[in-house]
């Protein structure tokens, strides 16, 4: 079989084509989940007095590799023998430790895969769970997910207990392939129709006989041959276009520099942080006084240590140099120009999967005497977001970023070392405004912007007539004062 061509296509018994509903097959380990499920089923089995002492020899090691490094011979050396070791187990304890280790196990699932598997649903595809790992452990969880059937390798049962071997072969390799193609047959199932996702070149059959083949956090192997045949590759763990090296993202390698020291030209001071959850979906929402907020709310964001996405408008992303790195630090970018609702469409799977998204709801720097406006106004799509997510969202108030790089500079005022000034970064309390947000969006954003002009210092909330020169500074080069 060349490679990417895939096993030949199955076709019903009666020679016409199947047609059942399309099926998604889905690998688990680095696929579905964050990374190897086998430590968490041993603790199960453990948990029910199955297995007792330390596990096999290397198994750690082996552990760590395939979190790593994806799949490799020793990995699949080391689940024969584990079939081995389940000699004269009572089948309806190793049932019940599946059932014990399927929560955690739905705790490692990576965090962008929910909202796939229910774009699938909606189409009307069936979702099947497509494992090496046994049936009997890992059913519990296909259940607790909403798979509507498993392939997986089954344990052989004699009179209620295991015997040590197989009931038919491993499904791995052409194995898995196989017993992909026997559960399509008997259900008349097209593959051409269907879709394969998984991280391991040893799922290369499965993926070639699809009509939709996807690789999710690929092995380098499966990297290669997806790029040599065109097979597309489809991050479960982060959005699309955001860049990782290995395990990290390009923001996780800039965090240890993104301190305050490193902006020598302005002096920061951050207040409240410890108001941001530590977990789940958050909105993030300031005020917007200059470009060098976006350094204000990195620093904020750093400091956090969590996933985060910010919006931001197309024209950043279409800027050469700008805009693909923007992309790959995780910018999501707002065409304001078509439909709203697909524009916060990225930012709201971001929220399901329970990162931080960073908004300005203002959507742009007010601009010449509107700057001094003590009266802040922002577009509902921050509400809008946390009505469809119920995200809770954190105001946070910026003041003194216009003097680092005011509204009429190109660059920022990196000179001003000797007497760099102040950078007021203030978190409040979350809010929790989707009810709100549900009823009446504007009347929402206008709740939002009233708590981030509260975190603002007293001149920012007092109207006055600025200064020629104060409006000149708030104003975009080339565009006359307003």
């Amino acid at each position: 079989m060349a490679a990417g061509q895939g096993p030949r296509r199955e076709r019903a018994a009666n020679g016409t084509a199947p047609s059942a509903r399309p099926a998604v097959f889905v690998d688990l380990d680095r696929t579905l989940l964050r990374g190897a499920s086998g430590p968490v089923l041993g603790r199960a089995l453990r948990e029910v007095g199955l297995l007792e002492g330390p596990g096999l020899p290397g198994e750690g090691l082996l552990y760590a590799a395939y979190d790593l490094l994806g799949e490799s011979l020793a990995t699949i050396g080391l689940v024969r023998l584990a079939a081995l070791r389940t000699r004269g187990w009572p089948e309806a304890e190793v049932l019940r430790a599946g059932e014990l280790a399927a929560p955690t196990l739905a705790g490692m699932v990576q965090p962008y895969a929910p909202a796939a598997l229910a774009a699938h649903r909606a189409a009307g595809r069936q979702l099947v769970l497509a494992t090496t790992s046994p049936e009997q452990l890992v059913r519990p969880l296909a259940r607790l997910l909403d798979f509507d059937d498993v392939v997986a390798t089954r344990y052989q049962v004699a009179e209620g207990r295991l015997t040590g071997g197989l009931d038919g072969e491993l499904v791995w390799g052409l194995g898995k392939w196989r017993a992909v193609a026997a559960w399509a047959r008997a259900r008349g199932v097209d593959l051409r129709t269907c879709w394969a996702y998984s991280d391991a070149v040893f799922d290369a059959p499965l993926l070639g006989a699809v009509g939709n083949p996807r690789v999710v956090h690929p092995d380098p192997r499966l990297r290669l041959l997806a790029r040599a045949v065109g097979w597309p590759e489809e991050p479960w763990d982060r959005p699309p276009g955001v860049l990782k090296l290995g395990p990290f993202e390009l923001a996780d390698l800039l965090r240890p520099v993104l301190r305050p020291e490193a902006f020598p030209y302005a002096r920061f001071v951050l207040e409240g942080l410890e108001r941001v959850p530590g977990e789940g979906p958050v909105l993030l929402a300031a005020n917007h006084r200059s470009y060098f907020d976006v350094v204000a709310l990195a620093l904020v964001v750093a400091r956090l240590g969590r996933p985060a996405r910010f919006l931001a408008k197309q024209e950043l992303f279409d800027a050469p140099l700008v805009g693909p790195l923007a992309r790959a630090l995780g910018g999501i970018p707002v065409d304001r120009r078509g439909d709203p609702a697909a524009a916060l469409e990225p930012a709201r799977r971001a929220l399901e999967a329970g990162e931080i998204v960073v908004v300005t709801p203002q959507g742009t720097i007010p601009r010449g005497r509107a700057f001094y406006d003590p009266v802040l106004r922002g577009k509902t799509g921050c509400a809008r977001l946390a009505a469809a997510t119920g995200a809770p969202v954190v105001p946070v108030g910026l003041f003194g970023t216009e003097a680092v790089w005011p509204r009429s500079a190109r660059l920022p005022r990196v000179t001003q070392v000797l007497d760099p000034p102040l950078v007021q970064v203030r978190v409040g309390r979350p809010l929790r405004l989707a009810a709100e947000a549900r009823r009446d969006p504007e009347a929402a954003t206008a709740r939002l912007m009233a708590a981030i002009s509260r975190l603002l210092p007293p001149e920012a909330r007092q109207g006055r007539e600025p200064t020629p020169e104060e409006v000149a500074l708030a104003t975009p080069p080339g565009r006359a004062s307003a």
